[in-house]
């Protein structure tokens, strides 16, 4: 089965509410604290207490450090979580997120990674809150991270560089092509931390997935919110698998395009997926006048029919969207992970009708790894599969033998 973790952000999110939802859903503050110590920031400490916002009951995570005047280069936080008594899979996650956070910086100020230094987000507290997050998924066991679409509040804030609109300059990059939801709130309910567990966790945004819930943690944001409870809930469980003979009636969105540059037809491709459509494919056509175009697929679940017409209306030159119902097949699947020669590999194990499985690697696993260790990504891919037949195997020998 699949964990699953839900971010319900209708208060919108911030480093310390994701952290406080996280802990209020049963990770060990302790384990946190010790990961965090580890990166050897003087007097850096998480403490977390019980407080009321609006009529509900949520954790608030708060950070004591020694005062700090230095700002933080990318290179330099990279260093705290080398010297980290991290695990792989939670320094690699940690740098993922300000690797991130960094080249939303350096499109802002126009300028490169390597040049632009941390303001807020690199100070002790937002270390923190992004090191503690990190470890704190793998303490929960969440192998998918699913998300609402998020408010950012309006209004202006004040940043190292002066007033500005919200969202902030950094927090718009990050949440480029991640569905908003409206809000008339005159604060800053998305913070750069936020939005950089959003853009980089997040798998895809929706309704409540179809799932078993075990636990729930709500995590408090700092301001108190007229008419309504400044929380990020967290639902946390277990994935209700699709059977391979189930069915489910989809819908299949289609338009047509023949004055469209292919660099925008990729960028609507990008928001399709990530507004949560479960396929999205082109189509070389022939229009009329002899244009050459292209027909613009996704399919999604019906109840996101709604938003995904949306963006064919708004991101392409179209006047108009097909639609249509159509059912959905596939097989049962669950995530699964093996070891190749340069670490984990992350991937999907599916179950045929006759009970066989077969295993594909995930892209972005197999990219991490390729990446880290300067190996071709094919070779990844290949060792990833080997791993898998070999596991395979030796499960099966195993079963033959304890039934001899």
């Amino acid at each position: 089965m699949t964990r699953i973790a839900y971010l319900d952000c209708a208060s919108g999110i911030s480093g310390d509410m994701t952290l406080g939802a996280l802990i209020d859903a049963g990770v060990p503050l302790h384990a946190v604290n010790e990961a965090v110590a580890s990166l050897g920031l003087p007097g850096l400490r998480l403490t977390a207490s019980e407080v009321r916002k609006g009529p509900l009951r949520a954790t608030q995570i708060t950070v004591t450090h020694e005062p700090e005047h230095a700002h933080r280069h990318l290179a330099d936080i990279v260093e705290l979580l080398d010297r980290g008594q991290l695990t792989d899979r939670q320094r690699d996650r940690a740098r993922r997120l300000f690797t991130r956070l960094a080249e939303a910086e350096a499109r802002v100020h126009g300028t490169t990674v390597d040049r632009i230094h941390f303001h807020e987000v690199g100070a002790a507290d937002s270390i923190a809150d992004i090191v503690g997050v990190a470890v704190s998924l793998d303490l929960l066991g969440a192998e998918r991270v699913i998300a609402s679409p998020v408010p950012t509040g309006s209004g202006k804030v004040t940043i190292a560089h002066g007033t500005v609109s919200l969202p902030a300059p950094a927090t718009a990059e990050l949440l480029r092509g991640v569905p908003l939801a409206e809000s008339n709130v005159e604060a800053e309910l998305t913070t750069p931390t936020g939005a950089v567990f959003l853009a980089e966790l997040v798998e895809r945004f929706g309704p409540l997935p179809a799932m078993t819930i075990e636990q729930i943690g709500y995590g408090a944001g700092t301001h108190d919110l007229p008419n309504s409870a400044n929380v990020l809930r967290l639902l946390v469980g277990e994935a209700i698998e699709v059977e391979s003979n189930a069915g489910r009636t989809m819908q299949l969105l289609e338009t047509n395009l023949d004055d469209e540059t292919p660099e925008l037809i990729g960028y609507t491709i990008d928001r399709l997926w990530q507004a949560g459509a479960l396929d999205v494919w082109t189509t070389p056509i022939q229009m009329k006048k002899n244009r050459p175009g292209v027909t613009l697929s996704a399919v999604c679940p019906a109840e996101l029919s709604a938003p995904i017409e949306h963006i064919l209306l708004t991101e392409t030159t179209t006047l108009g969207v097909r639609r249509r119902p159509i059912e959905r097949r596939t097989l049962a699947r669950r995530a699964h992970t093996v070891e190749t020669p340069w670490g984990p590999v992350e991937g999907k194990l599916a179950t045929r009708p006759d009970g066989s499985t077969k295993f594909s690697p995930e892209y972005e696993s197999s990219r991490r790894v390729a990446s880290q260790r300067g190996v071709p990504l094919h070779d990844v891919y290949d060792a990833a599969r080997i791993a898998f037949f070999a596991a395979d195997r030796q499960t099966t020998v195993d079963a033959a033998d304890r039934t001899e």
